[in-house]
């Protein structure tokens, strides 16, 4: 049986995650109706390589297929309002990527290398240099990815699109950047400044909510658990 409380935890981290890595008004991010057009030499990619797209607040990640093909991990909310896959596998969009990440929706789809690019520079098997796990063969990667094409759940913290590629290059679904959140978020956590101004805004929604379950509980267990933890 699910815990309510652990569940309610998730989703919020899952929304800090969100806002630490997006800025919505300047998503630099495929969908975007630019005037892009950038020559990606494909013959230097081999199959199975990971190819990495660094942009400002996060790093897109998918896995080589050859051909010219990229599998990655996508968020789209159109998945979820049709089966129409001539609209679904045009390039998403910001706000489909977006409200695809709010609602859990997403495939692993794909997309030419400069459709998921998207004019950016690209990185090769960058993450060998940070993950501490044997690669496994070039060839077991692209089959990998191969089975997994298709619909998904997705989650900021538990299933995106660096999950997907560190499963099939190295067997084991991790997110180097989610564990950068989380040391950010010990960080946060251990300053005695998070325990004054929880306790501080705590007073204030009793003030101005008056002296209730809903107000009174959380303005106690919150500095208090935050204490504990310091």
């Amino acid at each position: 049986m699910k815990n309510p409380m652990l569940e309610v935890v998730s989703l919020l981290l899952d929304k800090l995650v969100l806002f630490s890595n997006f800025r919505f008004f300047s998503l630099d991010i495929p969908g975007e109706e630019k005037g892009w057009k950038k020559f990606y030499e494909v013959n230097c990619f081999l199959r199975g390589d990971v190819l990495e797209v660094p942009r400002t607040h996060l790093t897109h990640y998918g896995i080589y297929l050859g051909d010219n093909r990229v599998a990655h991990l996508m968020p789209d909310i159109l998945l979820a309002l049709t089966n129409d896959k001539k609209r679904t596998q045009k390039v998403v969009s910001n706000k489909r990527l977006i409200l695809g990440v709010i609602g859990k929706v997403a495939s692993i789809r794909v997309d030419t290398v400069e459709d998921f690019a998207y004019g950016a520079d690209i990185l090769v098997n960058h993450l060998d240099q940070y993950v501490k796990k044997k690669a496994l063969l070039n060839e077991e990667v692209a089959r990998r990815a191969e089975k997994l094409l298709g619909l998904t759940s997705y989650s900021l913290l538990w299933n995106n699109c660096e999950h997907f590629v560190t499963y099939c290059r190295y067997g084991s679904a991790i997110s180097p950047q989610v564990d950068k959140f989380f040391e950010m978020l010990k960080i946060i956590i251990r300053d005695q400044r998070s325990v004054l101004a929880s306790a501080i805004l705590g007073l204030v929604s009793i003030v101005c909510m008056g002296l209730a379950s809903y107000t009174t509980f959380p303005a106690i267990i919150i500095p208090f658990c935050l204490w504990m933890v310091a």
